[in-house]
């Protein structure tokens, strides 16, 4: 009887899941294009650059849908044997309702474990369709108006620059007076890379400000600097969206940041969520097995009700909790894990007091 039951979970709970993350990552696809549909049309985007950029993003959709396609099937999976007295009868046999959902808790475990999986691999195609969506060559030359921050704590501001000659144009570097090291502020018109002797600046000016407030400008033709090591084609790459990044590449992007003064908080809270969805595909699951044992009302309503609530609960917490993190209230993996925390309280609480 066990395994009869084990199987009618399991199949129950498949034939929901498998519906639903079919159709929520569609869902995804028409809101994105709504909204930003007037972008796309501005950048003179064709329909099929669109839907290349669209397949590559699947991923991420299937990733967001994850706790969603799982709550909803659990919630009908439980509510439904609930409502053809399919729980009481196991009951009557001596099985508990911890013992009936314990297959969907192994199912939760084995798809968090995916969605998991899901999160190294979104950063990927989430890059390429960002480099179609933003109309990026991958093997453009040049690069124009851009800051850089190099790991000794300069941040540059180049005009333009041209990898093929190795040239930069309008170039501002700046370095904050700190920790007794005098600020640092050069103004050129170009600058030339080699392989020797890296950036040489050309024509400008070099003005320093002392950490007693003292300052001092030079004028100069060419000048070196051993400020930045970066070849011209590694600085043609534009600064990744924190949905285009590894743990590793967000990791080493926020340290910069931090190093030169910046705010990684936002980056670091970003890293977190990344993991946090996935386990909420396990955390849901909990909440939603015994929040949908009571048949005081219809099926499908009662079901659709219950997933609809506690999605949109979820959702509002999960982004004032990161609206925190990145303001600093709170640290980011606690902005990060606190909805999966509360949710996951809240199903302990719902697990002990449910009728077994």
């Amino acid at each position: 009887m066990i395994r009869i039951l084990d199987r009618l979970v399991v199949v129950s709970f498949f034939r929901t899941f498998v519906l639903c993350l079919a159709a929520a990552p569609i869902l995804f696809v028409v809101g994105d294009i709504t909204e930003n549909l007037d972008q796309y049309i501005d950048r003179g985007l064709t329909a099929w650059e669109v839907t290349q950029a669209y397949v590559y993003q699947l991923p991420l959709f299937i990733e967001w849908s994850f706790p969603i396609a799982t709550l909803i099937a659990t919630v009908f999976t439980v509510h439904g044997m609930t409502t053809h007295r399919e729980i009481v009868a196991a009951k009557a046999g001596g099985i508990s309702f911890h013992r009936v959902v314990l297959p969907l808790f192994i199912l939760g475990v084995i798809l968090t474990a995916v969605a998991l999986a899901l999160t190294e691999v979104v950063p990927r195609g989430n890059r390429i369709a960002g480099q179609i969506l933003r109309q990026e060559a991958p093997g453009r030359t040049f690069r124009s108006d851009f800051v850089y921050r190099s790991e000794n704590g300069l941040t540059w501001q180049v005009g333009r620059l041209t990898a093929t000659d190795g040239r930069m144009t309008s170039v501002i570097i700046e370095r904050p007076p700190a920790d007794g090291h005098a600020g640092l502020h050069v103004l050129a018109e170009a600058a030339r890379w080699d392989s020797i002797h890296g950036w040489t600046l050309e024509r400008g000016y070099l003005r320093t400000l002392s950490p007693d407030s003292t300052e001092r400008t030079v004028e100069f033709e060419r000048m070196r600097m051993a400020g930045i090591a970066e070849r011209p084609v590694e600085l043609l790459e534009k600064p990744l969206e924190p949905d285009e990044m590894t743990y590793r590449e967000i990791d080493h992007f926020a340290e910069i940041i931090q190093r030169t003064g910046g705010n990684a908080k936002e980056l670091l809270v970003k890293k977190e969520q990344k993991l946090s969805i996935a386990v909420a595909t396990f955390v849901v699951i909990l909440f939603g097995a015994p929040l949908a044992t009571s048949n005081k009302r219809g099926g499908a309503a009662f079901g659709i009700g219950v997933s609809l609530g506690t999605v949109i609960l979820y959702l509002l917490t999960f982004k004032i909790a990161g609206a925190l993190g990145e303001a600093g209230a709170i640290s980011p993996l606690t902005a990060a894990w606190l909805p999966n925390l509360l949710f996951f309280v809240a199903a302990l609480v719902l697990l002990v007091r449910v009728r077994t």
